[in-house]
């Protein structure tokens, strides 16, 4: 085998990968995953909220949510791919655990340390501002971490090779 070959075809496609991996495209997948965090996240806050459950118990029953919804955007894109489903799975599981997972950090991270926003109510202004104030402080957080990822051929483009 012609090592040379292969270390120059190797360095090539992670050249092309980091090439194609534009601010655009990071801000795509940053908003695809926001998407499916913000619907998941706001149901479990609003879900626990309602239920008079604890912070702890509803900050779980969110976060649980916003991994779920997250990844099924994904999920229903690459199975209308005509994926079978456990090849969708691993690919939704590939392209966006660390996305959702910087995202959910980040967010939490911020409700958590806002004074008064873990016992506000659904009416309370601070509820609604602690929570898309952590969703767009999370949103710039996590593009330079998408951008990262896909310049080195993981997070979104593993579903871009699925288009």
């Amino acid at each position: 085998m012609d090592h040379t070959t292969h270390d120059s075809a190797h360095h090539a496609s992670h050249d092309d990968a980091r090439a194609g991996a534009t601010w655009g495209m990071a801000v795509k997948a940053t908003l695809h995953c926001l998407t499916g965090c913000a619907i998941g996240e706001i149901l479990g806050m609003v879900i626990g909220t309602a239920l008079l459950w604890g912070n702890v118990p509803t900050m779980v029953l969110a976060i649980a949510l916003a991994f779920l919804f997250g990844y099924s955007f994904t999920l229903f894109a690459v199975v209308r791919a005509e994926l079978s489903l456990k090849a969708a799975i691993k690919v939704a599981l590939a392209a966006d655990t660390v996305s959702i997972a910087v995202m959910e950090l980040v967010d939490n991270t911020i409700i958590a340390l806002t004074p008064g926003a873990m016992d506000a109510h659904l009416s309370d202004g601070l509820f609604w501002s602690a929570l898309l104030g952590g969703f767009a402080v999370a949103f710039l957080v996590t593009t330079p971490v998408n951008k990262w990822m896909i310049g080195r051929g993981k997070g979104h483009a593993v579903v871009h090779a699925h288009h």
